[in-house]
């Protein structure tokens, strides 16, 4: 299904996160795969994963620096990827503080700041830094949660992030439709325990809640998120753009959280 398609994923920390979900997912379909890590700090790490998923290459992309965006594009191109196919922005971080008791409680310039830098701004700008470099009916896809659009405790400034991030996609799309067009989509996904997910107070309150409530009485897994987004990557999803799909087990359908 994703044969020959280049796809670049920003967001792979471990084999325990949704970006690891997917990449596994589009490797197993046929398609040649390249990520991004942050910082020299992280650069073992991601090669030895990226390994593992018969990745191409990994480039660094620290996205709270305009630079890195900016020279991402030719990093690619020196590795021999001079266009993409589809892009996977699976990074999201607040500072712990912000996101645990009210919102109130952590809610400063610095925090909100970061917390919408690295989860939604880096979305837009690397998507815009990329844009002479996708193919003609290339996808981008991001990963946001139902904190973005509902009261979630503890979620705070993540999910003020989260929204934004949502309302990027939508501008994105009808940005990008008309030049070559490329879908932008969202997959707004149940809760995982991810390392990332990890920092979140009370976060297993939630996965309980999850089991015990969705239509489906489970948690969604992080192999089924990278069926969902292997198959907004390929051509299967053509007809599709602007949308925030959610996979959650049919949750956020029903009680309040």
């Amino acid at each position: 299904m994703l044969s020959g398609k280049k796809i670049l994923i920003s967001g792979l920390l471990s084999n325990r996160s949704i970006a690891y979900g997917i990449a596994q997912v589009c490797s197993n379909l046929g398609a040649e795969l390249a990520f991004t890590y942050q910082d020299e700090r992280f650069r073992e790490r991601i090669n030895a994963l990226s390994e593992t998923l018969g990745a191409k290459f990994a480039v660094k992309c620290n996205v709270e620096l305009d630079e890195d965006i900016n020279e991402l594009p030719t990093k690619l191109k020196d590795k021999g990827w001079l266009e993409i196919d589809g892009y996977v922005h699976a990074i999201a971080y607040a500072p712990r503080e912000a996101i645990s008791g009210d919102l109130t409680d952590g809610l400063t310039k610095a925090n909100f700041t970061t917390a919408h830098v690295i989860s939604s701004y880096s979305f837009g700008a690397v998507s815009k830094s990329l844009a002479d470099i996708f193919n003609k009916q290339s996808s981008i896809l991001t990963i946001s949660y139902v904190g973005a659009t509902r009261f979630v405790p503890n979620y705070n400034v993540m999910g003020l992030a989260k929204a934004s991030l949502e309302a990027t996609v939508r501008y994105l799309a009808h940005d990008f439709g008309p030049k070559k067009c490329i879908r932008v989509n969202a997959i707004s996904a149940g809760p995982i325990k991810t390392l990332a997910a990890s920092g979140i107070q009370g976060f297993s309150n939630i996965l309980h809640s999850v089991e015990q409530k969705a239509p489906l009485r489970r948690n969604v897994t992080k192999d089924e998120i990278g069926d969902l987004a292997a198959f907004l990557l390929s051509d299967m999803s053509r007809s599709i753009t602007s949308q925030v799909i959610i996979a959650d087990n049919g949750y956020s359908s029903g009680l309040l959280l």
